[in-house]
């Protein structure tokens, strides 16, 4: 019934915003900087039809751009995200560009330079496309008050919400963040759970039933300023989070209760400093210090034909952090080469307590208490050369050296050295095209999470730590090429070869226990495509159209059964098609998207473990009635979701099926109504 309420008002959109809208006058095509045509700009007209609220709102609509945070790993180099704000990314990586634009009004943005492929003086950290948003510098207050709410059909319903101060007064910017967020996942909901034996005999089938609950509060202070003849950035968070889950399975005369809880604190400083040497020469230098403590516990309870089970626990306790100082040197020694070399220092420390009982009695697991600690250097070089308008170059080099302490239940002590080269050459041999190329070396960053134990209570799984878990290393070759056509339209494909080397996945440990580690050499093949397609010319004015997929292709050879096989966590393809529509006459912006399949699969080697889903709808539509209030309503569904399981009778090289487990879940559909208000 939703997902029927939900196409035909997809399909009143569809009609009803063709009829109402005005051919707008299209908004100007992006312009290539003369001096390199790998570099477009656009100016706050381009976004003028879309009536964005923040700077955030407009990097959104960049055609042929995605916001990417970063992932967060370790050390700075790589893992912070694909935005800057004049010239460099935020003081922390939690603090990140994302965050930075959205508490950023749109009349402060002078404009966006979307950088394809590399270019002076611009720090791609290893990203393919970047976008360097310049702000203007007269004196402002900036306040941004938004308010969520989210209806879980059911019930269950949960606000949340942000203020953001900012003051602008030349060089000096100071403001502060308070936020109350909420964790939503929307998979979860009513189902069944069936089990076969090896000849499909049924041997459960019982009802279904998950939620989760909790979010985290923090607040934030950032503070910029003319320094010492340069400019220092500071930012500083405290943050308090909490979360809950469970799950229920019931039948006649069983019921299976599965719990986890987990609450903590964490915050962050962050400084960076950057001052002009002389003509063309900068240094900067940036300090990061990042921790956060946790205390978790799942729970599992059995009650069979009136009688309980022993209850199984596993509980952890620890705290980390991470520390970074990191320096470098940027010559910009001509219009069309920069130069650019530094250093970076850091330490990183998990320590964790765990412990696993089964009805009050405690069982040993391997590095159940441990600490790691890791020291890294890095040392690298920069260059960027555009050797002419339409080809520039950048190479570099970065030299890695890294000791990893272990102590507790395991005592041991490595050290890894690594050399990465990098190089991209991008060409444009016409305005509207593009092709890039990328070859390079690099070495993953370890979750130090993995060095200890671990437990899957429902899926009814221990794991061990691995003492010997060493990074992966990929050796990445990458060719894309774009095409860009009617203003915003864009074509890029783009194919992708790892060859990988100590993938990291699951391996078997004695006892029956397995732990995450380096199972052998893999490769990846990924083929990515995006096709953005204005819609004006088919007279659906303000219309687009979107596709995007990312097909991948991987093997390693299983340490268990021998045989070749993907790697864990890997989607094969999730291809998604949006239609979206800015209606200037009624000052509203729609979007619909389609997904049409998901799939996502680990594998261990006691089980094959992962979920699939079809057919999820997300429909929004925003209502901007004056330039400082933005309404918008949104409706997630899934038509289908469910996760599967095939467990193995015993490790042998036949590997004979025990039983398998089918979890079928219709989640529940959700609705999001966020208002936003700007002074």
């Amino acid at each position: 019934m939703t997902k029927t309420i939900l196409l035909a008002t997809t399909a009143f959109l569809l009609t009803a915003g063709t009829a109402a809208a005005q051919t707008p006058a299209r908004a100007p095509a992006p312009q290539a900087e003369t001096s390199q045509q790998g570099v477009l700009v656009f100016t706050p007209d381009f976004f003028a039809d879309q009536r964005p609220n923040t700077a955030l709102d407009m990097v959104s609509r960049v055609p042929g751009f995605s916001v990417q945070d970063g992932d967060g790993s370790r050390g700075f180099e790589g893992a912070v995200g694909n935005i800057l704000i004049n010239g460099s990314r935020p003081a922390s990586k939690n603090d990140t560009g994302s965050s930075v634009l959205s508490r950023t009004l749109a009349p402060q943005v002078e404009r966006i330079e979307l950088i394809r492929g590399g270019a002076p003086g611009i720090d791609m950290q290893g990203y393919a496309v970047v976008v360097n948003v310049i702000t203007r510098s007269q004196a402002s207050t900036e306040q941004i008050l938004t308010a969520n709410m989210a209806f879980f059909e059911g019930g269950a319903d949960r606000g949340f919400g942000q203020y953001q101060f900012t003051r602008r007064n030349g060089d000096r910017v100071w403001g502060f963040t308070l936020a109350d967020g909420v964790a939503i996942d929307d998979s979860n909901g009513v189902g069944r759970v069936i089990r076969r034996d090896a000849n499909g005999a049924i041997l459960r089938d019982e009802g279904y039933y998950s939620d989760q609950t909790g979010g985290g509060q923090g607040v934030r202070v950032n503070f910029a300023n003319a320094f010492m003849g340069g400019k220092i950035d500071l930012t500083a968070r405290l943050g308090v989070n909490d979360y809950s889950q469970y799950s229920l399975q019931d039948g006649p005369g069983i019921l299976r209760d599965n719990r986890f809880a987990e609450e903590g604190t964490s915050g962050e400083v962050g400084a960076v400093f950057t001052r002009s040497i002389s003509e063309g020469l900068t240094s900067e230098t940036r300090f990061i210090r990042e921790w956060n403590d946790f205390e978790n516990a799942s729970t599992s309870r059995t009650t069979a034909n009136g009688v309980a089970s022993p209850e199984q626990r596993f509980a952890s306790e620890g705290n980390a952090s991470e520390t970074i100082l990191r320096s470098l040197i940027r010559w910009e020694r001509s219009p069309s080469l920069t130069l650019e070399a530094g250093g970076e220092l850091a330490y990183n420390m998990l320590e964790i307590d765990q412990a696993l009982t089964v009805g009050g009695v405690g069982i040993p697991l391997p590095s159940d208490q441990i600490m790691v600690e890791e020291t890294r250097g890095e040392l690298f070089s920069k260059a960027t050369w555009r050797m002419r308008p339409n080809l520039s170059v950048e190479g570099g080099l970065r030299l890695e050296a890294s000791t990893i302490t272990q102590s507790g239940d395991a005592d041991q002590e490595k050290s890894f050295y690594y050399a990465k080269p990098r190089l991209q050459l991008t060409w444009t041999p016409r305005p509207q095209n593009q092709v890039r190329f990328r070859f390079e070396r690099d070495v993953g960053q370890l979750d130090f999470g993995d060095f200890a134990a671990g437990a899957d209570l429902e899926d009814e799984q221990l794991f061990g730590g691995n003492v010997d878990l060493e990074p992966e290393e990929r050796w990445i070759s990458e060719l894309t090429y774009e095409r860009r056509f009617l203003g915003d339209g864009i074509v890029s494909i783009g194919y992708r070869h790892d060859e990988i080397i100590g993938v990291i996945d699951r391996l078997p440990l004695p006892q029956g226990l397995s732990a995450v580690g380096n199972i052998g050499d893999g490769t990846l093949d990924q083929l990515a495509v995006n096709v953005l397609v204005p819609l004006d010319w088919t007279g659906f004015s303000g219309g687009q159209f979107q596709f995007r997929n990312t097909w991948n292709d991987t093997t390693v050879t299983d340490p268990t059964s021998g045989e070749e096989r993907p790697i864990s966590g890997i989607r094969p393809s999730q291809p998604a098609f949006t239609i979206s529509q800015d209606i200037t006459t009624w000052k509203i912006n729609w979007a619909v998207t389609y997904l049409e399949s998901l799939r996502q699969f680990r594998f261990d080697p006691d089980q094959v473990s992962g979920f699939t889903g079809s057919d999820y709808f997300e429909a929004n539509i925003e209502y901007k009635p004056t330039p400082t209030l933005a309404i918008r309503a949104q409706v997630n569904v899934w038509n289908d979701f469910q996760a599967e399981r095939t467990v193995f009778a015993d490790r042998s090289a036949a590997r004979p099926v025990a039983f398998t487990e089918l979890r079928s879940t219709d989640p529940r559909t959700f609705w999001q109504i966020r208002i936003r208000k700007t002074f």
